[in-house]
């Protein structure tokens, strides 16, 4: 029996929750992201203002360029998590078989349910429009690959304009390489601006022409990525949806508004970082063995360097002084510094062997334990260390 694998996609997620908030922006310009004089950039845009050729991830001074009038709505990033924890309820009232992959996008696997599978599908898209007031796209095939490209070409394939799409894209089994066949090399998984090039190199163009390649000449060409390419050509997936996500890494990072060499600002600022990071380890009872930083200069060059620490942690000093360590191991004094972050990876379970020895740090411990339910309850400022 074949898998059936449902792919939705909330249509421009944050730009129709500020919808929901502020009718009036229905229908206009608008971008939801930072201010184009302090480096900001468009998080997400309204149809309109994609009409306009405003995108994800463009500059906001470059945005505003195209469309002097842009309303700019500044994120509010607690209530696009609220409504997107409304949305992945609904999912899991159909079935636990859900893998979120971002805010706004989960698989599920709908294989067992007894119910005509695209009239399930219809009716999931009509109780998220009517009941939160939420549009989406919706892909279904055999496996994920498909389904997500089901819902890509759903999106792009809708006639309306200045509204979402409301994509509805059905793949059968059994007719995936078809479906994949005529579209372009770069919606593949795997294929970007790099390989997509290279492959217009060779005369590929489009999904079937790298399906009619023969898979050891795409093997040779691009090594385990060529068999890979060869397999989703074929519309080839058999990755499973997964209930379960591995936090591999907690990280933090801040984009100044302006170029800063003031040693105080940059130490402050890493020592909120490394806060926030600590705290989210606690949150989730987890501890890190390795501490990172990411530092750009105002070239863009940007620089990572990590250090591994004897012990996993979840201790805010620690993870400050290790990155301050790595900070200074690479910034000249007085050089400017444009983005700074803070990250922790090797992500485990905390280990924690009290010994006689250990009854300080027991205590820290239960301090710390008191002071992040406090700021949880009351925010950050309620308290801080002398």
């Amino acid at each position: 029996m074949p898998r059936t694998i449902l792919h939705l996609d909330l249509d421009a997620f944050y730009c129709s929750v500020e919808e929901i908030q502020n009718p009036q922006l229905r229908g206009k310009p608008f971008a939801v992201g930072g201010k184009p004089d302090e480096r900001g950039v468009v998080a997400s845009c309204s149809y309109a203002a994609r009409a306009l050729g405003i995108r994800s991830a463009m500059p906001m001074s470059r945005a505003v360029r195209l469309c002097r009038d842009l309303i700019i709505v500044p994120g509010r990033h607690r209530l696009y998590g609220e409504y997107s924890e409304k949305v992945m309820e609904k999912l899991h009232n159909l079935t636990p078989l859900v893998e979120q992959i971002s805010i706004d996008e989960a698989f599920l696997d709908i294989s067992d349910i007894q119910a005509d599978k695209p009239r399930l599908a219809l009716d999931l898209q009509r109780v998220i429009r009517t009941e939160l007031n939420l549009p989406s796209s919706i892909g279904i095939a055999s496996n994920k690959l498909v389904a997500k490209i089901a819902t890509e070409v759903g999106k792009k394939s809708s006639k309306k304009k200045n509204e979402p799409p409301f994509g509805f894209t059905v793949v059968p089994a059994g007719e995936e390489a078809k479906f994949l066949d005529p579209l372009p090399a770069d919606m593949l998984w795997g294929v970007g601006p790099k390989t997509n090039a290279r492959l217009a190199e060779l005369g590929i163009h489009t999904i079937g022409d790298i399906a009619r390649w023969p898979e050891r000449e795409l093997v040779s060409l691009f090594g385990e990525n060529g068999r890979d390419l060869w397999q989703h050509a074929h519309g080839i997936d058999n990755r499973p949806v997964s209930t379960e996500s591995e936090t591999k890494s907690v990280s933090q990072e801040t984009t100044f508004n302006v170029d800063v060499r003031d040693e105080k600002t940059l130490l402050k600022t890493l020592r909120e970082q490394s806060h926030d990071v600590a705290r989210q380890l606690r949150k989730n009872d987890l501890a890190g063995k390795t501490v990172k930083i990411k530092i750009r200069w105002p070239d863009f060059t940007t620089l990572t360097r990590q250090l591994t620490l004897p012990t996993s942690t979840d201790s805010e000093e620690e993870i400050y002084h290790a990155a301050v360590k790595l900070m200074n191991a690479v910034r000249k004094p007085n050089q400017a510094v444009r983005l700074l972050g803070v990250g922790v990876s090797g992500i485990g379970a905390p280990v924690r062997q009290l010994s006689l020895w250990d009854m300080g740090s027991e205590k820290s411990r239960k301090l710390q334990e008191v002071v992040d339910e406090l700021q949880e309850k009351y925010g950050k400022s309620v308290i801080r260390k002398g």
